[in-house]
Order: C-alpha cells, then sequence, then structure tokens
C-alpha cells in the first residue's frame, strides 16, 4: 500500500484543485486499491498540527475546474519556519513527526518559492518530497510555467480591457496595479496583453521624468488616454540608490498605501490630466482555472504521479520547452526566477513602442 499525503501551502491560487485531481487520477486510475491519500489541512500548518483526513479518490473527480483549494491554504514563512509556534513547538519537528505517525511514503507539497524551500528542508530531513510548482508570479526556478499563472494574466488582461474603455471615455490617464511584489512578469505579460502604453516592472527601475515625458508625447500626438500596468513591486531609479533601511523609512515617511498610489502622486505632479488607480489585487488569484490551466495541472499532477510511483522523491514537476519533466528541489530553491532586462521579450516590448519606465 502507497500512502500519499497531499498539502496545499502558502497563497491560493487557480489550478490548485486540479493538479491534485491529475495527482490522484494519476496514482489510482490503475492502483485504487493500492494507494490511500491523505489530505492535509490549511497546509503546512494542518502538517504541524496533525490535522489531516483520510480521502476517497472519488473527492477529486470533480475538481479540475474548481478555483482555490478544497484542503485550504496558510502561510508558514520559511525564515520563521525554525521558530517555535505560538505552542512553543518546534514546527519542523512537529511536521517529522506527523509525517511519520501517518505512515506516509510520499508528501506532495502544491506551493510557491517559500513552500518549496519548506519542502526542501523536509526532505534533507529525509522525508520522501514531491512538489507542484504554483504561483501566479510565474517565479520558480526551474520551470518555464508554473499553474497560476496563466489564469492570473487572463484576469488581469481583463482589467487592462475594461480600462481602455473608461479612460477614453472620460480621456484619463489610469494605472493598473498588478500583483509581482519581486518578479514581473505577470505584469509584462498582462501589460502585452491588455495593450498598456507603459509597463513597470520591478527588474527595470522607473525615471518618472521619461515616463511622464512618454505620456505628455503620447496626448500631444492625439491620443485622449494612457493605460498603465505596473507591478506592485516597482521600484525608482533614485530608490535604488538607497540601503533597504533608507528605502523602508522613506516608503513609510511617504505614506502611500501601494505602488499604483505613488505613483499616481508623481504623475500628477508632472502631467496636466486626470490620473486614477485600480487594484485588482486578489481578484488575480481567485475564480475558475482558464482552460490552459486546467490542461497544465493535469499534466503536472500526472506527472507527480509517476515521480511516486517510480520513488523518485526529492523533486519538483517542472515545464521545460513544453515537456512535463521534474528537476531535484535544490534547483527549485534556488534564486526566484526574474525577469532579466536583456530577454528577448523585454527588446519586443520596447520595438512595440511600450515604454517601460527607462
Amino acid at each position: 500500500m502507497i500512502k500519499v499525503g497531499i498539502l496545499t501551502s502558502g497563497g491560493d491560487c487557480q489550478g490548485l484543485n486540479g493538479a491534485m485531481y491529475g495527482l490522484v487520477k494519476g496514482l489510482t486510475e490503475t492502483n485504487k486499491d493500492k494507494v490511500e491519500i491523505y489530505g492535509i489541512l490549511d497546509g503546512y500548518t494542518g502538517l504541524i498540527n496533525g490535522d489531516y483526513k483520510k480521502m476517497k479518490p472519488e473527492e477529486f473527480e470533480n475538481i479540475l475546474n474548481l478555483g482555490g483549494s478544497i484542503l485550504g491554504n496558510s502561510r508558514q514563512p520559511f525564515k520563521k519556519i525554525n521558530e517555535p509556534d505560538e505552542k512553543g513547538r518546534n514546527k519542523v519537528e512537529a511536521m517529522i513527526s506527523n509525517y511519520k505517525k501517518m505512515e506516509l511514503d510520499c508528501l506532495v507539497v502544491l506551493g510557491g518559492n517559500g513552500s518549496h524551500k519548506t519542502a526542501n528542508l523536509l526532505s534533507e530531513k529525509g522525508l520522501n518530497i514531491v512538489t507542484l510548482p504554483k504561483t501566479i508570479d510565474n517565479d520558480i526556478n526551474g520551470t518555464d510555467m508554473t499553474f497560476g499563472f496563466q489564469s492570473a494574466i487572463d484576469i488581469a488582461t481583463r482589467t487592462l480591457d475594461e480600462l481602455h474603455t473608461t479612460a477614453k471615455s472620460h480621456g484619463r490617464i489610469m494605472i493598473a496595479e498588478i500583483m509581482g511584489n519581486k518578479a514581473g512578469w505577470l505584469t509584462l505579460y498582462s501589460g502585452i496583453a491588455g495593450k498598456a502604453d507603459v509597463i513597470l516592472i520591478p527588474e527595470i527601475p522607473y525615471n518618472i521624468e521619461k515616463i511622464s515625458q512618454y505620456i505628455k508625447d503620447k496626448l500631444k500626438n492625439g491620443r485622449k488616454h494612457i493605460i498603465l500596468a505596473v507591478a506592485e513591486g516597482i521600484i525608482s531609479q533614485e530608490e535604488t540608490k538607497l540601503s533597504k533601511k533608507e528605502l523602508k523609512q522613506k516608503r513609510a515617511k511617504d505614506g502611500y498605501i501601494s505602488a499604483g498610489y505613488r505613483l499616481e502622486a508623481e504623475l500628477s505632479e508632472k502631467i496636466d490630466g486626470e490620473v486614477r488607480v485600480v487594484v485588482p489585487g486578489h481578484i488575480q488569484r481567485g475564480g475558475n482555472p482558464c482552460a490552459f490551466d486546467r490542461v497544465l495541472t493535469s499534466r503536472i499532477g500526472v506527472k507527480g504521479a509517476e515521480l511516486i510511483l517510480n520513488k523518485q522523491y526529492g523533486r519538483m514537476v517542472a515545464v521545460q520547452s513544453n515537456n512535463i519533466t521534474s528537476v531535484p528541489l535544490s534547483t527549485a530553491v534556488e534564486k526566484p526566477k526574474r525577469v532579466d532586462p536583456n530577454d528577448e521579450i523585454i527588446r519586443q516590448v520596447r520595438m512595440l513602442g511600450i515604454c517601460l519606465g527607462d
């Protein structure tokens, strides 16, 4: 008998249920009587507390197109994983202990960067781990694509599409603040698809003077409205000269609740026109997965099942050149995958006439 535990860790995104669907189908379609599935509730918190339930394969049958996670999510920041919890327990020891009490043959973790760091730690401690890469940021090393990314692109793109109509009607400059604190993939892709005039990402520090002049030139040449797709983690060229402490102090003193509002204030001082901000926020992570992610999660889940059945542990399922493969967890937890300012896509964006702020 193969006993497999499953948990969904960190922030939610579209496709978590679909990946579990693919995993369980892959494990049980021809081995139904030889596999036991245990759903661990609310991520690593459930593993720490021993909150889990034995589940039937049928419980995963109709969840491919369902958003959220039927197991629930929670955050256990990796930087605090070795600190005692509110009950004074060693969290790592508690997770290992509950893994052994459940007599698991493998733990499957669906998560992003922080979740993979914890998964890698547990793997190094001797647990059999397989991971499936999820995040709308698409910033996990070792995989070309994470599930949830395309669904979030679709939502952010629809936001930009709808902003075009209202901005044009009122002749406004509209800023859409897109999720992405350290990586600009989501803003970059949705900005292209949503035909933004300006795309600002964390990897390319911006110059407010250049953005302002670009907008002025556009308006002078007859444009009635301007759309900016802005990642939540953008930083100005001036701010790059500050230490982390100095930047934190500056942001606190400025008092803006987010990047979009900070940029709104900066532009309002430079441009004669109405500037407005829209923050779609967690809407980008909500709802049901798009068709692309339903296919992707089905394939990723099945690959995870193959790794378990072949006892290939300590690996993350990965997408490389449209093939579903796997990489060592040590690769997955390397430096997060960010947009390279020298990437081909950046050159192509510039050739489209889109301003990148520099």
